[in-house]
């Protein structure tokens, strides 16, 4: 099976047309329709249903879809980091993030680096520790950022300076915005919305056998998306500060946890991974920085 091929195959998927996708591709229909009744004949299973008008996926071809991005996702990476490794001015870096104001901190060294290395070219994907953790084991990914403690067993890592605060957003208008501080008694009876992730976890673990009180009117894996459900009056938000805008003109306000709920953010990559340059030079930046930013602050807290 080539590399060609999926990418033939990938496209009339996306297209769900023969004559489209044989166009993008410069190919000819012939040509194209030959190569898929091949790749059919070499896995022995039917891809597509064909329509009058168009193509669409069984599901065998809905499960190769899925390998053939992958498969593909990687070549591509292979081809670049390949084509990098003699590059002194840059190369590909490949990052999976979780949501945080901290994330600041690699924007700041990813600046500091293309000053360095103009030639630095960098793929930003954002997603949870599922999402991020499977490309990274993948080897989509050079480095992911967790919410979550890191499995030692498989990947080395870093914990980022400082911790991310939990809290709630809400309307300005809310009753709750009267209090300085946002209890799980006070949580009791509202819609909430949260991450999967966090719903079970962090927040689990803060209001203890509490959470079988609390509603999660919505998931969402991205903290935008739920503050407009929370800007038109649906619910509340649990996500971390300083991570959704709460200026007068938002209408929207946050309120920190009570107890306090704090969560450490980790850079983290495979155990005995083989680095190109561009992310080798990329880790020791960081760690230049979080160190130089530990050091300062113990200064200060000896002030």
């Amino acid at each position: 099976m080539e590399i060609r091929t999926l990418r033939y195959f990938l496209a009339v998927a996306r297209e769900e047309n023969m004559t489209k996708a044989a166009e993008i591709l410069h190919v000819t229909q012939p040509t194209l329709s030959r190569t898929l009744r091949a790749l059919e004949d070499e896995l022995g299973k039917k891809l597509f249903t064909r329509h009058s008008f168009s193509i669409s996926l069984t599901e065998e071809g809905l499960l190769l879809r899925d390998r053939a991005e992958d498969l593909i996702t990687m070549a591509d990476k292979i081809e670049k980091e390949f084509l990098s490794l003699d590059d002194i001015t840059g190369g590909e870096l490949f990052l999976g993030l979780a949501e945080s104001y901290q994330i600041r901190y690699l924007a700041k060294d990813i600046l500091k680096l293309k000053t360095v290395y103009p030639g630095l070219n960098y793929h930003i994907t954002s997603g949870d520790t599922e999402q991020v953790t499977e490309k990274l084991d993948k080897g989509l990914l050079d480095f992911a950022v967790l919410c979550d403690t890191p499995d030692a067993r498989k990947y080395d890592y870093i914990p980022f300076p400082e911790s991310d605060i939990w809290g709630v957003i809400m309307p300005y208008d809310a009753p709750l915005t009267k209090k300085e501080t946002v209890t799980a008694e006070d949580l009791i009876g509202l819609p909430l919305f949260a991450s999967e992730q966090s719903w079970k976890n962090d927040i689990a673990k803060w209001c203890g056998e509490r959470i079988n009180e609390l509603h999660l009117e919505g998931s969402f894996r991205l903290a935008y998306n739920a503050s407009v459900f929370v800007k038109e009056g649906l619910g509340y938000q649990l996500t971390f500060a300083r991570l959704i805008g709460t200026s007068p003109e938002s209408g929207l306000i946050f309120r920190p946890l009570s107890p306090k709920l704090e969560t450490k953010l980790f850079l983290i990559w495979n155990k005995y991974q083989t680095f190109t340059p561009i992310a080798e030079r990329f880790l020791l930046q960081i760690k230049k920085s979080f160190e130089e930013y530990e050091t300062n602050n113990s200064k200060h807290l000896h002030l």
